[in-house]
């Protein structure tokens, strides 16, 4: 059945004299009938292809080598693509191949130029004509204009020939493979590869949205961070580890010993040094000197058993050393930040008053008595438990200083602040990376923001604008100095929208073996998030409209092997965080996920742990992926069902309208 064509406004000289400033300027680029007709032309066409294709990610936690694999083969759908191409014609080991190529062009160049067995000029014939096939496949849902963007400068002529070229058309077939022939014969074959195959990779994933937690855990997130410096189809969620990298940045000393603890908690030293060049030389020093003589057990970076085995017994006691220095030192700078905001109510996070070194026990808010598991505390003055020593003020001010003056990560910071918000809508789905805290009986919850009470939408934008004052050089210094002590409270703040749990146990995790105590109770949001109701009463409150809406989250780990699904609420939410850290692979069962949105409806894939590029790039081994369908559409999603959609009407609307000005004479039309 044919789709009926949208009805055509209805324009009137009086609504032109209103539009007349808009149309005067959209007149300067479409000066006449011909060109504004022309522009209608083109966007209503647009306006018919395929909805792009957009990819949802969570929770990445620095495993960089897997996010760049399923940037490069775009979460399983290149192979998907290569797979409907010669799925009959190829073996399922020259399909690997070739998509191992498309992956990593350069490097599977090297290993097969170095081989003797192979007839280049042979190879590069089949694969130049195997990879135009493909760029057609996965161009095809894009304007010309767009795919021309998309091309390399160099070949661009030469592409946007290869990819018209039809099997059919024998008159220009000798053309096409002289083309070929000549790209090989001019010793240009890998480079054109190359270019082949990046533009392979850019047209598969349209846009790519990032729903917090790049940092920490594992070893790469600079790494990520610097693949999305060069990625500009991106939009991003902060998470509760990004805000406490930011924190860190903004100089918030809490922020910088929390950041400094996670990162000697699993042994992941290459981002704060490699990395960012923070220099850990006089915290080591300091560790050396205070607790030279302590095993500091507890405190033994958490690794799996072949990375420990990597790590020399005295680097280890080392990092356990650095480890145990920063968290008290962590417990002394926290408690000064719950001082200077009593309206956060996070007096019970303070606890280094209420040990009793005598009897080696602490007693809790709750009037508990604990046995502590470790009563080498030398730095803690029981007399003035919180005061830092002249030592631990120095070093403080020293890590402070380092993180400020790290240039690269101010710019991946500026990257974050220019990509980045609390939350974002997009296609009629909601996103953010953790909660939006409720009340028990389903309602919004009030949270106290620079001393105003904020809930629902307001409150996520009030912290969004509160994160980035941290970094606006004309804030004034009073409010400067509340937002950066906000990210601490954004880290663990009980109705913090990152975070929402009644506490963050770090104290009791490390002193008390009860494990009762360690308990941290969840917001009323994660117990609610099910019901179907709770999920379009927040949905309504964003305004989020269309057919099918949807929350996307991140934050918790599904943990699938115990039966727990990532569709929840009748379909209406959905939590993508399958475990990308390595740390959570046990827990989930699995390494992670992608939600895909396509043109036919959503689809959910689900990552088995990655190996490595080395092994992908010489055996064409990929990421173990299994594919779920969460949600078809009855017909095929088009640009004009998205928001791109709407945009591209509202120009085609006024378009129209200046039409109408220029035949009727009430604007007048000129010559480019």
């Amino acid at each position: 059945m044919t789709e009926s064509l949208p009805a055509i406004p209805d324009f009137t000289p009086e609504k032109v004299e209103i539009d007349r400033r808009v149309l005067e300027l959209l007149s300067n680029t479409f000066p006449n009938v011909g060109s504004a007709s022309t522009e209608i032309i083109n966007l209503e066409a647009i306006l018919n292809l395929p909805k792009g294709t957009e990819h949802f990610v969570a929770d990445l936690h620095g495993e960089n080598e897997a996010f760049v694999h399923i940037l490069r083969n775009a979460s399983g759908n290149i192979k998907r693509k290569v797979t409907e191409i010669f799925g009959t014609s190829l073996s399922e080991r020259d399909i690997r191949e070739l998509c191992s190529l498309i992956y990593y062009p350069a490097q599977k160049l090297e290993y097969i130029t170095d081989d003797p067995s192979i007839d280049l000029t042979d190879f590069y014939n089949i694969t130049l004509h195997r990879l135009v096939r493909v760029v057609q496949s996965v161009s095809s849902k894009y304007t010309r204009s767009k795919v021309r963007k998309a091309l390399p400068r160099e070949f661009a002529y030469i592409i946007e020939e290869l990819l018209h070229e039809s099997p059919g058309d024998e008159n220009k077939q000798a053309y096409y493979n002289r083309i070929i022939e000549t790209i090989i014969s001019t010793g240009r074959a890998d480079a054109f590869i190359v270019a082949m195959c990046d533009v392979i990779q850019s047209l598969s994933i349209d846009r790519l949205h990032i729903l917090g937690d790049v940092y920490d855990r594992g070893p790469g997130s600079h790494i990520i961070m610097d693949v999305l410096e060069r990625y500009d189809k991106f939009d991003f969620q902060w998470g509760n580890h990004d805000a406490l990298w930011m924190g860190a940045a903004a100089g918030n000393e809490a922020c910088i010993a929390n950041v400094l603890r996670i990162s000697l908690r699993y042994a992941n030293l290459t981002t704060l040094e490699d990395g960012y060049g923070i220099n850990l030389v006089p915290l080591a020093t300091f560790a050396m000197e205070v607790y030279g003589n302590d095993p500091c057990h507890g405190y033994e970076p958490h690794l799996d058993s072949e990375a420990t085995q990597d790590i020399p017994d005295k680097t280890r006691t080392l990092i356990a050393r650095m480890h145990k220095a920063v968290t008290v030192l962590q417990f002394k700078l926290e408690a000064a930040i719950i001082g200077r905001h009593p309206e956060w109510n996070m007096d019970d996070r303070c606890l280094l008053h209420r040990i009793d070194h005598t009897t080696g026990t602490v007693t809790l808010p709750d009037g508990s008595v604990h046995q502590l598991t470790d009563i080498s505390l030398p730095t803690v003055d029981p007399a003035d438990p919180y005061r830092l020593s002249p030592e631990e003020s120095e070093l403080i001010a020293k890590l402070r200083h380092s993180f400020r003056v790290s240039d690269k990560l101010a710019r991946h910071m500026r990257l974050l602040l220019s990509h980045g918000s609390m939350y974002g809508v997009y296609n009629s789905n909601l996103l953010f990376h953790a909660s939006l805290p409720l009340n028990a009986d389903g309602t919004p919850r009030s949270v106290n923001v620079e001393g105003r009470m904020c809930s629902g939408r307001k409150l996520m934008d009030a912290v969004g604008t509160v994160m980035r004052a941290a970094f606006n050089y004309d804030t004034p210094p009073a409010r400067r100095a509340y937002a950066c002590d906000f990210y601490w409270y954004l880290w663990c703040g009980p109705d913090s929208p990152l975070f929402d749990k009644s506490r963050m146990a770090t104290f009791e995790r490390y002193f008390i073996a009860d494990r009762a105590t360690w308990h941290e109770a969840k917001g009323h949001y994660y117990e609610l998030r099910d019901n179907p109701a709770v999920c379009d009463m927040i949905l309504d409150l964003f305004g989020v409209t269309g057919t099918h809406c949807h929350i996307i989250n991140g934050h918790v780990p599904v943990r699938e092997g115990k039966g727990e699904s990532p569709i929840r609420a009748g379909g209406r939410l959905m939590v993508i965080d399958g475990g990308f850290a390595k740390a959570y692979h046990a827990t989930t069962g699995m390494a992670g996920y992608t939600l895909v949105y396509h043109s036919r409806g959503f689809q959910l894939v689900k990552h088995r742990p990655f190996t490595s590029a080395e092994q992908a790039i010489r055996d064409g081994s990929d990421i173990e992926s299994t594919t779920e369908i969460v949600e078809m559409s009855s017909r095929r999603m088009r640009v004009r069902d998205t928001d791109k959609g709407v945009e591209l009407q509202g120009q085609i609307d006024e378009l129209r309208e200046l039409l109408f000005a220029y035949r009727h004479g009430l604007i007048k039309e000129r010559r480019f």
